[in-house]
């Protein structure tokens, strides 16, 4: 076969498949006399698996595993594509992270439910309020104010500790501006309203890792409604992915076995 005979059936150019057969997707191709490229089944093969595997986790994954097994390396071949499949339990795994949290924001799912029960039964112990509004019980995000506040101003408000406040932010998950000439704290609305966001999640028993998730989400969504709308999204892709996975990982099989690619030379 000719290059345009591969590249026809993928809707490529002849010299993306030459270039491919160069960076190692594809094995070293016999040549003619004349010095043109004689490519095989198992060439075709090769470049199935290869755009399949590029599918389901992106080029230089897809790049790795292929040079791997044309380096007879069949065991890290295998080790990189186990690797993709744990990616995708990984972003489950977050993905179901962020919603429960989410869930919390909003007083849906049972982590909300757990979270306004135990706030109830803390009820009038310091340390314990939210700064929250609540309804039918379930702590609530209060609206942020006009204004800049303090770092005592905001501590009062979450009726937690200044001290926490500073840990959170040498955590990351909030940032204040210094005042200019005194050097004192300064919480910007949108920072009162992340401080209160920690708050609420922590109260309802998650883990500052997963709660700098839920913050991402929320800052580059701008709310918990489009964060759910987002994850939606998301898991649309991580299914979507599975199954690019899962069809690359036949083809991949297809081209590795030698009973199967033998019989197409």
């Amino acid at each position: 076969m000719r290059p345009i005979d591969l590249a026809r059936e993928h809707g490529l150019s002849s010299q993306a498949v030459r270039n491919y057969e160069q960076a190692g997707a594809l094995p070293p191709a016999e040549r003619t006399a004349s010095g043109h490229r004689v490519y095989t089944a198992r060439h075709a093969a090769a470049l199935r698996a290869f755009l399949a595997l590029v599918q389901a986790s992106g080029h230089r994954p897809a790049l790795e595993i292929m040079t791997a097994l044309h380096a007879d390396d069949v065991e890290r071949a295998l080790a990189l594509l186990d690797g993709a499949h744990a990616q995708l339990l990984r972003d489950r795994s977050t993905l179901d992270t962020v919603a429960q949290a989410a869930g919390a924001l909003t007083g849906e799912g049972d982590t909300a439910e757990a979270a306004g029960s135990k706030s109830a039964r803390g009820a009038g112990t310091r340390g314990t309020g939210t700064g929250d509004t609540r309804a039918g019980g379930v702590a609530r995000l209060r609206d942020a104010p006009g204004r800049d506040l303090r770092i005592g101003e905001l501590a009062a408000r979450l009726e937690i500790s200044p001290a926490t406040l500073r840990a959170w932010e040498d955590q990351g998950l909030i940032a204040a501006p210094r005042e200019r000439g005194s050097g004192q704290r300064l919480y910007p609305p949108a920072q009162v309203r992340d401080a209160e966001l920690v708050h609420l999640l922590r109260r309802a028993g998650h883990r500052l890792e997963d709660i700098a998730l839920v913050l991402d989400q929320v800052r580059s969504m701008g709310e918990t409604s489009s964060v759910r709308t987002a994850l939606e999204a998301s898991r649309r892709q991580v299914t979507a992915r599975g199954l690019a996975l899962l069809e690359a990982s036949a083809a991949l099989a297809a081209y590795v076995r030698p009973e199967a690619t033998s019989l197409r030379r």
